[in-house]
């Protein structure tokens, strides 16, 4: 959830900026990352179902990197990954945002990333498999003071990402949703991410979508103002933002490996959500994000807790069906739904976690 450009969305600090008791080094960092992962047993875990199970088919696992803070879980899977025997993680570092690209390529196994990304691709004819959603909204669309509400931004003009993709489907499925054309109605302009926010302020633009840790900057420095919160408002609050998806052969191929790839990941969705601070340090110090205070708010601000309780199936259904009558796509609600998604094993570990 920044996901079209390899731009900066934080000020970059420098190390010796960030406050001494944030600061760990890498020995440090192995001992906080393995003490967070042992936490999880603290959170009511049974590890009998995963004693109980075959040996992972690989033991290399490869996720994607793409410096957004609310991925958050997959920074923090890393030692619980390396508990369900994988002795090989690997992180892609994405520098273009293709992250469901580099999954149907084969470069990664396993990614997260926004709905309507995913039901795109989908659409374009990758195979690509949506094994379940991990946390809802993280996203807000700040305007200046000449738009207060979604159906404000006819004819006005919003920013986008050269090349990009996320932010124009989201916001064209918001238009969509409440009754405009986003293929006539809006006035998209492309510029790098890092400027959204001086172009804002100056009025060169009237609106745009931040992803995390940007909200949270512009608030601080009082910067436009929250048109659409998408952790917090309907009814883009009730359905997850980012999903977890996988390569479609690799799923197949190792459908143990998968498994305990996506517990691992579940399991660090719930300690984002039960200690935040602590999973702000590790993800500071890994490099991951460079401002601790923006990072704790918004692990803070993320539902990571409603995993179990949202139904992946209904995100999918709403998002494509907001695309498709923006003439965005042309697969329908169902087919992608029936084609494109695997929902077995999220219901085993759904039953597995009950903590």
């Amino acid at each position: 959830m920044k996901r079209d450009s390899k731009v900066s969305v934080d000020p970059v600090i420098p190390t010796h900026d960030v406050p001494h008791d944030v600061r760990w080094d890498r020995r440090e960092f192995v001992k906080g990352l393995s003490a967070l992962a042992g936490s999880a047993g603290l959170l009511g875990y049974d590890p009998r179902p995963a004693a109980a199970e075959p040996p992972p088919e690989t033991t290399r696992i490869r996720l994607i990197d793409d410096m957004t803070i609310c991925i958050a879980p997959m920074f923090v899977a890393e030692a619980l990954l390396k508990s369900e025997g994988f002795t090989d993680v690997q992180y892609l570092r994405v520098d273009n945002f293709a992250i469901t690209e580099h999954v149907v390529a084969g470069d990664a196994d396993l990614a997260l990333n926004f709905a309507v990304n995913i039901v795109a691709r989908f659409d374009a004819g990758d195979p690509v498999l949506v094994l379940g959603g991990v946390h809802p909204g993280c996203i807000e669309l700040f305007a200046t003071d000449r738009v207060r509400a979604i159906h404000d931004l006819k004819g006005k003009t919003v920013a986008i990402i050269p090349n990009g993709n996320t932010a124009h489907l989201l916001l064209s499925s918001m238009v969509a949703y409440v009754g405009l054309d986003p293929r006539k109605d809006i006035h998209w302009v492309e510029h790098p991410y890092n400027e959204f926010g001086s172009l804002l302020a100056a009025g060169k633009i009237d609106a745009f979508l931040a992803f995390p840790p940007t909200p949270q900057e512009l608030r601080a420095r009082r910067i436009g103002h929250v048109v659409v919160n998408t952790s917090t408002d309907r009814p883009w609050s009730q359905y997850y933002c980012c999903m977890l998806h996988g390569n479609r052969d690799f799923v197949r191929k190792h459908p143990v490996a998968t498994k305990r790839a996506m517990r691992a990941i579940l399991k660090a969705t719930d300690l984002c959500a039960q200690e935040p601070e602590r999973v702000a340090r590790l993800v500071v110090d890994k490099g991951y994000a460079s401002r601790y205070d923006y990072t704790v708010q918004t692990l803070k601000e993320v539902p990571y807790n409603a995993w179990r309780a949202y139904d992946p199936e209904d995100t999918l259904r709403f998002y494509a069906l907001r695309l498709h009558e923006a003439g965005m796509i042309k697969a329908s609600p169902q087919k992608i739904i029936t084609e494109g998604t695997d929902w077995r094993l999220l219901n085993e570990l759904k039953r597995e976690l009950k903590a």
